[in-house]
């Protein structure tokens, strides 16, 4: 199995490094110039991946020849060098849903990854289908922190294994990063979950999104969840009430219900603001990407979205 595992990481991280250059669909318009110092941040982010390493198989299936962590990494690569200012990010459920988390434990998700250059990620319901130990059994391959903002694992083995925010700095521009993730009660086995506290969301989001932006004075706040999008049930906690009841939050990154959007949800949030909220599916079919357009001296922000669907033309560079 080790063998297999290195062959497979190996035969990636080769293709990853000898991708060429690619054609770049949807460049972002040249907002920024020098007059008015804007920054860009480019925001880059999956859900629910669900250990999709590999393209669907061509089958016949609605989503055939779509997705791949190698496509993924062209488009990525691609990107970063087009854009100054990028950060990876992803929304939870990177566990379980091909035969290479039940063979290798989650081992090859976290080092691909690791690989892509993720930057932070939080945890979907699905991490915890091996429990605890099973999340720690190979967490020091993530080289990129977690972050579990309302999971409280005070007295378990995850016990300072993860952050509860992340603070990120690009070229001046404070980014303030927090996780909400979803209530596993009923979801998973309970002695997989066995001594993990769950925060209340709201309570948790306005919390630290006041500790950002007045403590830390951060310019851009970002959240993300593994809450799901919307429920026919306006009571349970989604994506759109976190956006709704809170304030100051610039973009929340979903997941869970593998929403397709084909354009972020603006949602009015207390202070009669706007948040967005993106999601991009399951299964690593789209890459999402919102460029935060950031004038510090006029203390504006402007937000620009566009999806990408991993398909063959990404293969191209792998072929050359």
């Amino acid at each position: 199995m080790k063998e297999l595992n290195s062959l497979t990481r190996r035969n990636f991280i080769k293709k990853a490094s000898s991708l060429g250059a690619l054609a770049f669909v949807g460049t972002l318009p040249a907002f920024a110039s020098a007059k008015d110092k804007e920054t860009i941040i480019t925001i880059l982010h999956t859900n629910d991946v669900h250990s999709r390493i590999e393209p669907f198989p061509m089958d016949g299936s609605k989503y055939q020849g779509l997705g791949g962590v190698a496509r993924r990494s062209t488009l990525i690569q691609k990107i970063r060098q087009e854009q100054k200012n990028v950060l990876l990010l992803d929304a939870g459920d990177m566990f379980q849903g091909t035969p290479y988390f039940n063979v290798f434990d989650g081992q090859l998700e976290l080092e691909l990854m690791s690989t892509l250059g993720y930057d932070a990620g939080t945890f979907g319901n699905h991490e915890f289908d091996n429990g605890l130990p099973g999340i720690l059994k190979h967490f020091d391959k993530a080289k990129f922190p977690f972050i579990t903002s309302n999971y409280d694992f005070t007295g378990t083995v995850l016990e300072n294994k993860t952050k509860e925010y992340v603070l990120f700095e690009r070229d001046g521009v404070k980014i303030g990063v927090f996780g909400l993730c979803i209530d596993v009660e009923g979801l998973v086995d309970p002695r997989n979950h066995a001594g993990v506290k769950y925060l209340d969301p709201i309570e948790v989001a306005n919390r630290l999104t006041k500790l950002l932006k007045e403590t830390y004075r951060c310019d851009i706040v970002l959240c993300l969840s593994h809450l799901g999008y919307t429920y026919p049930d306006p009571s349970k906690v989604s994506d759109l009430v976190v956006a709704a009841k809170t304030k100051d939050i610039d973009l929340i990154i979903g997941g869970h219900t593998h929403t397709f959007l084909k354009e972020p949800t603006a949602v009015k949030n207390l202070a009669g603001e706007i948040t967005l909220v993106n999601q991009t599916g399951f299964a690593g079919i789209n890459l999402g990407r919102v460029d935060i357009v950031v004038s510090k001296q006029k203390g504006k922000k402007r937000l620009v979205a566009q999806s990408y669907l991993i398909d063959q033309q990404y293969d191209k560079s792998l072929l050359a």
